[in-house]
């Protein structure tokens, strides 16, 4: 028992955490380059429609521009300017939602030739309804800005003043000098919550999470009873493992596309918080502190089931 867990800790604990800290290292730097050049004007430019509509900043803006590329970049980019003051907890929550639609994107290659293969058109129905979901979202921030944000902020934040210009050699040097002083702080959070995900992990506790919401999926009714299988898959599996459900109950001619996009929009909404729990909440806190970590996952995780769910109830209706 106890050298089967020794044996654990290098491929789930300390490589893990060694290549999350490389990316976030790596994404840090990006966002204090792109901060000590004043480029976040220019990365804005993309989103300048919408952010001026939502009376968001140009970081968020820069940030949505960068989420493209590399998400950790752009939620380092979130919380420099959280600690430095330059956006409050309000814009920072926004900011944060409105990367859905990028974070879209960034996965679309991997999602769409992972499904197609396996479910033919109903990977097209289903990538269609979850992008459909990420506009919903970015819509609704875009919206939720209009309204809570002040007009007086956005002024404050998207105003182009003079700065002094920095060579790259001044930013590199800054960006180097954050950069220590960041780290240490993200290990000192990040080591012992990913310790605690793990030895959770290890003893059972995501299993059983999972088994519990498998078991009590009286509240999937409405569904297909072939594709409750598709369902319990994705949560207490994997996504694969759903899929190659899908793809035989297919072949078999036992289920429609309909049937197979409905359970895999359940799956996707019911395995994405305990997902969220193993996988992005300990990649949070080595970014944003652990109780900022909590409040952008959680109401992230519950922005996004919201617009699934809807996308979903549409798509079940309009199809009857």
């Amino acid at each position: 028992m106890e050298q089967d867990l020794i044996a654990q800790i290098w491929p789930q604990v300390i490589w893990p955490i060694l290549r999350i800290t490389f990316f976030i290292t790596v994404g840090l730097f990006i966002a204090n380059m792109i901060e000590s050049l004043n480029w976040t004007h220019r990365l804005a430019t993309l989103a300048r429609p919408l952010i001026k509509i939502g009376r968001l900043s140009s970081i968020t803006g820069a940030s949505f521009s960068v989420a493209f590329f590399s998400g950790v970049s752009a939620n380092s980019m979130l919380a420099e300017a959280y600690d430095q003051k330059k956006m409050n907890i309000d814009e920072l929550i926004f900011a944060n939602l409105f990367n859905s639609l990028p974070r879209f994107f960034l996965h679309l290659p991997t999602v769409f030739f992972l499904t197609a293969p396996l479910i033919k058109g109903a990977a097209v129905i289903y990538v269609g309804l979850t992008f459909s979901a990420a506009l919903l979202q970015t819509f609704l921030v875009v919206l939720g800005g209009r309204l809570f944000l002040s007009v007086k902020k956005y002024e404050e934040h998207t105003t182009i003043q003079t700065r002094k210009k920095t060579n790259w050699k001044q930013a590199f040097e800054k960006s180097v000098k954050r950069l220590r002083k960041r780290i240490i702080k993200i290990l000192k959070f990040m080591i012992p919550v990913y310790t605690l995900f793990f030895l959770l992990n290890r003893f059972g506790f995501f299993t059983q999470l999972e088994d519990f919401i498998a078991n009590r999926a009286w509240f999937l009714s409405w569904l297909n009873p072939q594709s409750l299988g598709i369902v319990i898959l994705h949560i207490s599996a994997e996504f694969s493992a759903g899929l190659a459900a899908a793809s035989v109950l297919l072949a078999q001619n036992s289920l429609s596309y309909r049937d197979v996009v409905l359970a895999l929009l359940a799956g996707n909404i019911l395995a994405a918080p305990i997902r969220a729990l193993r996988h992005q909440l300990p990649y949070y806190t080595g970014i944003f502190s652990p109780k900022l970590a909590v409040i952008l996952v959680g109401i992230s995780q519950s922005v996004r089931a919201f617009c699934v769910i809807m996308v979903a109830i549409c798509y079940y209706y309009f199809t009857l």
